[in-house]
């Protein structure tokens, strides 16, 4: 995949967040559930119009994104991404918020995540295309961030969609599990 020359920005409608030991909710019709793991930085004050020498006084900290996405539905149908995005259950975040003074080298943290106790991401932070105090100061010359926003920053390879020889998503254990 080409890198952005520019943060790809999508919202995530509030009703996706969730603790971090909530149920999955998979969308009726989805076939494409698919996982990414990300770090989120919690925003402690309004800012716009910030740069990045300062954007990190306005960052309360940062917690463990689960992120979901429908890639069918922000993929391959026409619209925004918002859709395959903001699924009921698709944000589930925590179970911690680390401030800044609590880690070492927010550019140095290592994220993985596991399906079924396979491990499937292995990442890290210094590998982010765009680091934190970039994210934070981009974001915040299209809208005010207020206190309490969180800005994903994106994931490590490892997603389902990008499994080869073929795609692996996320499909439901038992029948009783699925919600709509």
């Amino acid at each position: 995949m080409q890198l952005p020359a520019e943060p790809v920005i999508f919202f995530k409608a509030t009703s996706a967040m969730v603790g971090p030991n909530d149920d999955l909710i998979i969308p009726k019709n989805s076939q494409k559930t698919d996982w990414e793991v990300e770090l989120a930085i919690a925003i402690s004050k309004k800012a716009s119009y910030i740069n990045e020498a300062e954007a990190l006084n306005y960052v309360a900290g940062y917690v463990l994104h689960n992120d979901y996405s429908e890639r069918e539905f922000q993929l391959e149908r026409s619209g925004q991404w918002v859709k395959g995005k903001s699924c009921n259950s698709f944000a589930p975040l925590g179970p911690w918020l680390a401030t800044q003074d609590e880690i070492n080298d927010v550019n140095n943290l290592r994220l993985w995540l596991t399906v079924n106790g396979k491990i499937m991401q292995d990442g890290n932070t210094k590998n982010l295309v765009f680091n934190i105090p970039h994210l934070v100061a981009y974001v915040s010359q299209f809208m005010s961030l207020l206190p309490g926003d969180i800005i994903s920053t994106g994931t490590p390879a490892g997603v389902g969609l990008g499994q080869k020889p073929d795609p692996i998503y996320i499909k439901p254990r038992r029948c009783d599990r699925i919600r709509y």
